[in-house]
């Protein structure tokens, strides 16, 4: 049962529905108070997920690799052009805010579908249910999801509740994919691979109050290697030092 998944997409869709209802009274002070929050909620569940890493330099090869890749292959553009074409379908049913021009509603409609359809602490999260039923990275993520639905739908409307439909399906099919994934591992890997997704948080609380804007959704190759370079460390170059 993907309890996770469910209450992520939950959030997000009930947190559009009450910002677009009342965030019109919440003040601009308010609203960057509450991205702070979120910020070093992130960073500190990075570190949790770091804290058990098995093998360093496994994972440094990970991020090197996987972050070399994603930018190689334009992994980060690709992602855009699918928010913005997903952005285009939206606004067939749904029309900007009055106070907001279509250009600045575009441009944020297509950053907060990427932060929530393809960030890399929603893919580490699916995917580690999938693995072993651990839905801690999910629902502390939908806590953050929340309130930020509540924030942009204060600015965009209702159109942020439905960006839950396409969220549930990529989610949930990371989910069934991790069921295919999980017989091939080992503790050493999962381990590592936590550490991959908790490094993509840290770069997550960096970019939400843009500190550093890490290109993380370049940086989603990084979960896709990072369990097949633990094991190539663990079973070819260890025991060869």
């Amino acid at each position: 049962m993907p309890i996770g998944v469910i209450v992520n997409v939950f959030s997000i869709f009930l947190g559009g529905i009450l910002g677009a209802l009342g965030g019109k009274k919440m003040s601009a002070e308010f609203k960057n108070a509450l991205n702070m929050a979120f910020s070093i909620c992130s960073i500190t569940m990075g570190v949790y997920a770091i804290a058990p890493m098995q093998n360093l330099a496994a994972v440094i090869f990970a991020i090197i690799i996987g972050t070399g890749l994603g930018v190689l292959f334009h992994l980060g553009d690709r992602i855009k052009h699918g928010a913005e074409w997903m952005q285009r379908f939206i606004s067939r049913f749904i029309s900007s805010p009055v106070e907001l021009d279509q250009e600045t509603f575009d441009a944020t409609l297509i950053t907060i579908i990427v932060l929530f359809c393809a960030s890399g602490t929603g893919i580490y999260g699916s995917l580690t249910e999938g693995m072993n039923g651990d839905a801690t990275i999910l629902i502390s993520k939908s806590i953050l999801d929340f309130f930020t639905a509540v924030i942009f739908a204060a600015n965009l409307g209702y159109v942020v509740s439905l960006i839950a439909v396409p969220q549930f399906i990529i989610l949930m099919i990371l989910f069934f994919l991790a069921h295919l994934i999980y017989p091939l591992t080992t503790p050493s890997m999962l381990l590592d691979f936590k550490a991959a997704g908790g490094i993509l948080m840290l770069a997550s609380g960096f970019r939400i109050v843009q500190i550093k804007m890490f290109p993380t959704a370049d940086m989603i190759p990084i979960m896709l290697i990072s369990m097949p370079i633990s094991w190539l460390w663990t079973t070819v170059v260890l025991p060869l030092l």
